[in-house]
């Protein structure tokens, strides 16, 4: 690529990290000044994949992707409610055939867009049409460095998709490596971090929960490799890794938390219904189009009983935000 080339995609990338920056610091201060809006939703476009990893719930192999039509009419309730980060999720939002004009609409609405995705259809072509819609952040979870009957999500098959969005990508990109019971070789989870690294990704680390979204405790052989990644001075984790919630969680331990989620965040799924995350599907199960503010106080109130050994990051996040806010020392 000729030097001037190079220059110019480094220019933009700095140009739109910086107006990232600016937006989440309004995120920020819009989540500490009010408690009764959503301040990240997650929303499902299509629940088909392409991939059947074993220990996943959140997919089949039918189903038809949502319109265009009503996936914009979702962004626009959401925003109404105040939302200011939408995340799309399956199944595998690639499959949809509109993605891009839903992240458009996303960012029309002056949201923040982010997408959840196998990364199996990720080519450089595809990768600069998200760059062209306006993506934010893009996360790729990688269970393994060789594939195995749990999961074809390994690294010797997304290496080269890795390549490609360090090469092209002008949003966010985070690796997600992880660890649990149905992980045969827990050692990978450190070497696919590695590898994020050295292209200049972002990488985190992820517990993989049972079908209700509970933590089983991690095997001795995952915790050590848990413990060794999250040393400080490997500086390979954002701080969300940090947090007492998993640390208590990979040791089995319960967490003592008031989760908000039904109102500080919202999963909306592939019929248009309103619930607390991917693993809590049926709670509370209200279409959106009839979500209020009330609805908002109401479930943000209650208390839910899966809290102790929840493993849904976002959910957690959401929590430490009004956590900080109500009490900020």
């Amino acid at each position: 690529m000729p030097d001037w080339r190079k220059w110019r995609r480094s220019a933009r990338r700095r140009l739109r990290s910086v107006d990232r920056r600016l937006r989440e610091a309004r995120m920020f201060a819009f989540a500490m000044a009010s408690k009764h809006h959503p301040i990240v939703a997650q929303i499902v476009p299509i629940r088909r994949c392409n991939l059947a990893c074993a220990y996943c719930n959140e997919f089949d192999a039918a189903s038809p992707p949502v319109p265009l039509s009503e996936m914009r009419k979702r962004v626009d309730l959401l925003v109404s409610l105040g939302t200011t980060i939408i995340t799309i999720s399956g199944g595998e939002p690639m499959l949809h055939p509109d993605l891009d004009e839903i992240i458009r609409h996303i960012r029309k609405r002056r949201a923040i867009a982010t997408l959840i995705t196998n990364g199996y259809l990720l080519s450089g072509e595809r990768i600069r049409r998200l760059n062209r819609a306006g993506l934010d952040y893009l996360q790729i979870s990688i269970d393994n460095v060789l594939p195995d009957e749990t999961s074809k999500k390994s690294l010797k098959l997304l290496d080269r998709k890795l390549q490609w969005l360090a090469e092209n990508a002008e949003f966010g990109v985070t690796v997600n490596s992880v660890l649990g019971s149905p992980v045969r070789n827990p050692q990978d989870a450190r070497t696919i971090a590695l590898r994020a690294r050295a292209l200049g990704l972002t990488s985190t680390l992820g517990i993989l929960h049972d079908g209700g979204g509970q933590l089983q405790p991690l095997a001795p052989d995952h915790l050590v490799v848990y413990r060794d990644l999250l040393e400080p001075d490997q500086k390979m984790f954002s701080f969300a890794q940090y947090d007492r919630f998993q640390r208590n969680t990979a040791q089995g331990m319960p967490n003592r938390w008031h989760c908000r989620a039904g109102g500080r965040f919202l999963y909306i799924c592939e019929d248009g219904l309103v619930h607390y995350c991917s693993q809590q599907r049926g709670r509370p199960g209200i279409p959106l189009e009839q979500y209020t503010v009330e609805y908002l106080k109401r479930e943000a109130a209650r208390e839910k009983s899966c809290a102790p050994f929840c493993t849904v990051s976002c959910a957690h996040q959401t929590a430490m935000l009004d956590s900080f806010r109500e009490n900020p020392r």
